[in-house]
């Protein structure tokens, strides 16, 4: 038996938006059971993102510590962001998100897992990259603001942060799903058995 997601549409009778923010946005469907019945179901309109979990050849990983409004809490992250335009590659993308949070470039960058974040209520697909070959970026620093001025930079072993997340102290998506595919692979088939950079991502379709 294959284990595989699959897509699929059902019928959607009737849409609206009825909230718009700066970069995500609320929509409202009626969507047709298959009993026949119809149910609204309200949740977030999300362009994508990128995440970068950055391994050095000390096998430690980049983190950085940032304030979250909506759970009140600074938490430990891999450098993420927005796919902020349409159809960007997402390579691309986090390469960027990785100079702009830590200055740091990578020259070995894998696909490590792709993942909606919180399917139920939010179409935010999220392309989580292994990135390895790191050194300082040139030029400078990318002058960050908002919650990322208080940001904090950190090298911790894959290994403390596994820990982290099976003792419920750490709680990152992100992170949480990047450490554990990580030690997935290398206690498995190793590195060379993850997909290209370049991999399709169907949530997310990009131009090469």
């Amino acid at each position: 038996m294959t284990i595989k997601d699959t897509a699929e549409e059902w019928q959607v009778t009737a849409s609206q938006t009825p909230f718009v923010g700066n970069k995500t946005s609320v929509r409202t469907d009626d969507v047709v059971m298959p009993d026949g019945t119809v149910v609204r179901r309200d949740y977030q309109v999300h362009p994508g993102s990128v995440a970068v979990l950055a391994l050095d050849d000390e096998n430690r990983v980049l983190v950085l510590r940032q304030y979250r409004h909506p759970v009140r809490h600074k938490l430990w992250e891999i450098p993420a962001g927005l796919l902020d335009v349409p159809g960007e590659n997402p390579l691309h993308a986090a390469q960027r998100e990785l100079y702009e949070e830590a200055h740091v470039k990578a020259e070995d960058w894998r696909v490590l897992t792709d993942v909606y974040t919180t399917p139920g209520g939010c179409d935010e697909a999220v392309r989580v990259f292994l990135a390895r070959d790191l050194s300082e970026a040139e030029g400078e620093r990318f002058e960050v603001s908002e919650e990322e001025s208080d940001m904090e930079l950190a090298r911790v072993p894959l290994a403390d942060l596994v820990r982290g997340v099976l003792a419920g102290e750490l709680h990152n998506n992100c992170l949480v799903v990047g450490a554990l595919s990580l030690t997935a692979v290398l206690q498995g088939d190793g590195v060379d058995s993850l997909r290209p950079a370049d991999a399709p991502w169907p949530a997310r379709p990009f131009e090469a």
